[in-house]
């Protein structure tokens, strides 16, 4: 339809389809840059509405809720100065001063608890806004009414961030056969979806008008009761330039950044102007979640968008196929990789024989009571929910075909261009395996569900034994080996036995069991330090344990053991002597230790196999100073973000890291109620210091916010109470038995 046009109208178009053109070959020749600054910039917002904006919601409904919760408690308690408050001080000629009191004091108290929890957050808003702007207009105007009024019209148009209540429940409720609810939870997210955007629009046109009214003299009358001129007087910006850009939405993030920052100082220096706290807060609000629909920067992205797509948008995708990372094993290392990998240019796929992640130093907590498997367990799946490169999937790796690339499940062949074997490693019975039957080990949920029947079973066979010995042999728990697992399995039973179990039998005292450590070695915890190995001895005698060190278990059957030349009738008998590495080496074909571990170069990949990675237990790396890395969870995850470090690097063209060096943050070892070892090198704490840091340690190691909580909970009833916590007897030997010849 161009030959419609007026010459000139037409001369317009070719002109702007020429410069266009220009613009886009050049913004082509930048595509290296604009990757990167539409990389950080998501980066940016992702952190920003992820990390920052929940602590900040939570903060900002802490503060004002705890103004209001107390101002209504203050006149609960003192009634007679509420009535006579509302009859003489602020008045409502439509109401009467008790209504309006205890209207006013209900608000207060019930608005500002739930506001602060974030339970039913909007209609916890809405009452607390007309309350905000009744005083405004009614009483006395503030601007800190004002930004209250604010702050409670975006909650109660968005709702509370994610550290909240409402959105703990959000996802049950709206799922649930409660009448209304799940209609009420839609009607929000539609008005969150719809009218957010339209509401930042107009907080920051109001803001703008603010700044732009503090320089027009004289000022309209009653002005002031509608916008806080006194707070935004007081910003530290040339107020005609700010409020222009405020007002018309252009850099508005940048805007907001630069005003938090310069108000930041003032705040510091005086913390009595409360109202810049609150005007803070909605500069937060706006620099995290934009200036709204109806701005310059949304019509510039909108343009930008549709005129520029190649600059806005992502490129298309490459012809050329993503490589294939497999990961084997859903322990720390395979999880440490496989989150790491989560921006590379490549196609993961994470195989676990079960679909949990398992917190493996906790399992002895399984196994005598004191903890539940979802406590220390989470499913993998949940965890990669909002990462697309990544695929899960529950097998048995059987072997690796590394001469064509391909990971064996059985008959089934996975292709890969990378693989990560951290399959972890098995107990080893060092040649004796039919002692496995007689004294199970603890690597696995089915380990220690086994061990805790074998222990509560124990004390129930002898509640109904006749028989003086053999209830003695049905009480005598022996641990073999005396490392971390055998020194906190020894203590933990003793506990449960002199504590957990007070008067619950009455045909015996569960505090006369007798609980046994051996330990081959001349000292217990042979990897921390001497002064540590006494102290450990020391208090596991203390709790009645008999430590036995300096001895060889020579055999083991249903009856008991031998330990040197004497026989212990014991029909508890738990193995924590030895460990052997999963079969990795012997698929690979590559050169291994007595334990199995896989010899690995300083990239942790295996001689000859370059694009084959081994880490954390399965792998022999002695990226400790020369010497082998040792076994535990932080040089295992170490490990696997090293691998994802090398690989990212590798796909991305960029020069390799420097070698694996192993960064040894400590070894911590718990005794009891009150007792721990922990070993830093250069620190060295005992007591109650180290059973503090231990447990702190070991719930910022578990995976996800719930077994976080639920541990402490446990943990806390369990301490104060002496209580012996999941005492349940499942399952029975023979499908322990059955499970472990699958395995």
């Amino acid at each position: 339809m161009s030959h419609c046009l007026s010459p000139d109208v037409l001369g317009i178009e070719i002109a702007t389809d020429r410069i266009s053109l220009l613009l886009r070959k050049a913004l082509m020749n930048a595509e290296p840059l604009r990757r990167l600054t539409r990389k950080l910039a998501d980066f940016t917002l992702r952190v920003l509405r992820g990390l920052v904006w929940p602590k900040v919601d939570l903060a900002v409904r802490l503060w004002i809720g705890q103004i209001f919760l107390v101002s209504g408690v203050l006149k609960l308690a003192n009634w007679s100065t509420a009535l006579d408050l509302a009859t003489h001080e602020y008045p409502l000629s439509w109401l009467s001063p008790a209504t309006a009191a205890t209207l006013g004091v209900s608000i207060e108290i019930v608005g500002g608890a739930l506001f602060a929890l974030g339970f039913m957050t909007r209609y916890a808003a809405v009452p607390m806004l007309v309350l905000a702007l009744v005083i405004q207009f009614s009483y006395m105007p503030f601007d800190n009414q004002l930004f209250w009024a604010a702050i409670f019209g975006w909650y109660a148009i968005h709702g509370a961030g994610s550290l909240s209540v409402d959105q703990l429940l959000r996802k049950g409720l709206a799922d649930s056969a409660l009448p209304v609810v799940p209609g009420l939870l839609k009607a929000s997210a539609w008005l969150r979806e719809r009218c957010s955007e339209f509401y930042l629009s107009c907080v920051r046109v109001w803001m703008a008008l603010a700044l732009l009214a503090t320089h027009q003299s004289p000022l309209p009358n009653g002005l002031e009761t509608v916008i806080p001129l006194r707070t935004m007087a007081q910003l530290p910006l040339p107020a005609v330039l700010t409020g222009i850009l405020l007002l018309t939405g252009l850099g508005t993030r940048l805007l907001a950044l630069a005003l938090l920052a310069a108000l930041s100082t003032r705040v510091m220096l005086d913390p009595q102007i409360v109202d810049q706290i609150y005007l803070t807060s909605l500069l937060m609000l706006i620099a995290i979640w934009g200036p709204g629909r109806i701005s310059l920067d949304a019509l510039l992205e909108s343009l930008l968008k549709s005129r520029l797509p190649h600059w806005w948008g992502e490129v298309a995708q490459s012809t050329t196929p993503r490589a294939r990372v497999v990961i084997v094993g859903a322990g720390f290392a395979g999880m440490a990789c496989a989150r790491a990998l989560r921006d590379a240019s490549a196609s993961i796929l994470l195989i676990d024989r079960n679909n949990h992640h398992l917190f493996q130093p906790l399992l002895y907590q399984v196994a005598t009571a004191a903890l539940s498997p979802g406590d220390i367990a989470t499913p993998v799946r949940p965890i990669f929910r909002e990462q697309a490169n990544l695929q899960v999937r529950m097998g048995a790796v059987t072997g690796v075909d590394s001469a064509n690339n391909a990971v064996l499940l059985g008959e089934e062949r996975v292709a890969y261009d990378y693989l990560v074997l951290a399959t972890g490693a098995a107990h080893s019975y060092f040649g004796k395996e039919h002692w496995a039957a007689h004294a199970p080990g603890l690597k696995r949920i089915e380990d220690a569900t086994a061990i805790r029947r074998r222990i509560l079973t124990a004390f129930e066979e002898a509640e109904s034994c006749p028989d003086e010995s053999r209830r003695r042999a049905l009480l005598t728990f022996l641990v073999v080996g005396g490392g971390p697992t055998g020194v906190e399995l020894a203590g933990a039973i003793a506990e449960l036995a002199r504590h957990g179990m007070d008067r619950e039998f009455r045909s015996f005292d569960p505090a006369t069991a007798r609980v046994i450590l051996v330990q081959s070695a001349p000292r217990l915890l042979p990897s921390f330090a001497p002064r540590l190995s006494e102290v450990a001895r020391t208090s596991l005698q203390h709790l009645g344990v008999e430590v036995r060190l300096g001895a060889r278990v020579l055999h083991i059957d249903s009856e008991g053991v031998v330990v040197g030349d004497e026989r212990i009738a014991a029909r508890t008998v738990l193995w924590a002597a030895g460990v052997q590495a999963s079969p990795a080496a012997q698929w690979l074909g590559a050169a291994a230790d007595n334990a199995g571990r896989v010899k690995v170069g300083d990239d942790l990949r295996v001689s000859g196999l370059d694009n084959v990675f081994v880490v954390g237990d399965t792998a022999l790396s002695t990226a400790w100073r020369g010497e082998a890395v040792p076994g535990l969870a932080p040089a295992a995850k170490q490990g696997g973000l090293y691998v994802a470090r090398w690989l990212s690097a590798r796909l991305a063209g960029r020069a390799l890291p420097d070698a694996f060096a192993y960064r040894h943050l400590g070894s911590l070892a718990t005794i009891g109620r009150r007792a721990a070892v922990a070993d830093f090198g250069f620190v060295r704490l005992w007591g109650a210091p180290a059973w503090w840091l231990w447990g702190a340690v070991h719930v910022g190691f578990l995976v996800g916010v719930r077994n976080r909580l639920s541990t402490l909970v446990n943990w806390f009833w369990s301490y104060l109470t002496f209580g012996g916590g999941i005492r349940l007897i499942t399952g029975s030997d023979a499908e322990v038995t059955s499970r472990r010849s699958r395995a």
